[in-house]
């Protein structure tokens, strides 16, 4: 195991990273945790003067995505620094050490640091047969799991597989996969980082985040930071506008398609997906999925192959409307509403300018004749002249 570097800033010196460009890393950091910029230089100090922490980092059952993912992160090169520190003490795949020396390096690491490291777990932990199918030096993922995981400060699951199972729990399961929480209950600390595989740009904020402040970020339900796993890819997908004008892609390739148009109708699970693809995208912040034409899966969700499946055919129901509508009846509803708007709207205007009409006609008409039979015209022969002076005499 080669000596740790007391800091991260001594590391960049010794690294040859400049000043500008570590404090343009700290800038990112804070505007991906969602944090004013004047924090930016907060992160900084921390990242400059605290030690770095231990970690070590597990692999069970996985296909290696999220190790692959984190080594390619090179934006900015600041960011390969903090994950670099990852692979300082135990990390099967990418560590000098092989066999006894490596299993030497990762039992001294938790004896010499019992309560205070960090363990990143990549893959799920398969349960079946007694833990047979997937053993390292002798041990069982299980037992492994529960023995590092169980002593340290906080556990980060990287990848859908760690944090919910994925893949490998699928339907029927047939090894026993389990997440990390299921598999090891009463860890310290749990955070959850799924995807396929996950970003780094969010495990490198994880780290700097709990460097910076002694805390880690507030979670939801399912133990995902809030400041990646807040908000559905709907909220911020680069195509939620044809979505709100009711513009779709039908099939692959059509007119729709060429244009940018939304892919819900050809199997997009955004609306139902808690996680910022649209925001940190990947390969440096080239595109994402749903940039380039391929429709959300899902993958950040629980039993993801389960539930989301078939993959290229739209949802039965999104949130906000009712659980048992489709795309294609909400459509239909919102112009029936949109239509009945409308119809109201006319009969009201008709009936307010009918109403004008009349009070007008009324001001201008003559008065209407006294009701009853019309009254006699009055009596004026001589002789009746004669009666009406007598008897006024």
């Amino acid at each position: 195991m080669r000596e740790a570097v007391a800091t991260l800033r001594q590391e960049l010196e010794g690294r040859g990273i400049s000043r500008r460009d570590f404090v343009g890393f700290c800038s990112g950091v804070a505007a991906l945790l969602g944090l004013p910029r004047s924090v930016s230089a907060q992160i900084a100090q921390a990242l400059e003067t605290k030690p770095k922490p231990v970690l070590v980092w597990l692999e069970f059952q996985d296909c290696a995505g999220n190790s692959e993912s984190f080594l390619r992160a090179s934006k900015p090169t600041a960011a390969d620094i903090i994950l670099d520190l990852l692979s300082v003490d135990y990390h099967e795949t990418i560590m000098a050490a092989a066999g006894h020396q490596a299993e030497a390096a990762l039992a001294g690491t938790i004896k010499a640091n019992q309560g205070s490291y960090i363990v990143v777990v990549e893959g799920s932990i398969p349960t079946g047969a007694g833990g047979a199918y997937c053993t390292i030096g002798g041990k069982s993922a299980l037992q492994i799991a529960r023995e590092v995981c169980g002593g340290a400060l906080a556990v980060i699951s990287v990848g859908t597989c760690a944090a919910f199972g994925g893949l490998p729990a699928a339907s029927p399961n047939p090894t026993g996969a389990l997440g990390v929480g299921e598999a090891v209950p009463g860890i310290r600390t749990l955070i959850n980082l799924p995807a396929c595989p996950v970003n780094a740009e969010n495990l490198t904020a994880v780290i700097a985040y709990f460097i910076t402040f002694g805390k880690w970020p507030a979670t939801d339900r399912l133990n995902r930071p809030l400041f990646a796993y807040g908000k559905t890819i709907h909220d911020a997908c680069t195509r939620r506008a044809h979505f709100d004008a009711g513009q779709y892609v039908e099939q692959f390739g059509d007119a729709g398609h060429r244009v940018g148009y939304c892919l819900y109708k050809v199997g997009c699970k955004g609306p139902v997906t808690y996680q910022n693809c649209p925001n940190v995208q990947w390969n440096e912040g080239t595109n994402w999925p749903i940039g380039c034409g391929h429709p959300c899966i899902g993958c950040a969700e629980p039993y993801f192959w389960d539930r989301m499946t078939p993959f290229y055919a739209h949802l039965t129901g999104i949130p906000g409307f009712d659980a048992a509508a489709d795309i294609d009846k909400i459509g239909l509803y919102a112009t029936a509403a949109v239509a009945a708007t409308f119809t109201a709207h006319g009969l009201v205007q008709l009936g307010r300018r009918t109403y004008d009409r009349r009070k007008q006609a009324g001001a201008t008409a003559p008065p209407d004749p006294p009701s009853g039979p019309p009254a006699e015209p009055p009596d004026t022969t001589p002789a009746a002249d004669a009666a009406q002076k007598g008897a006024a005499s």
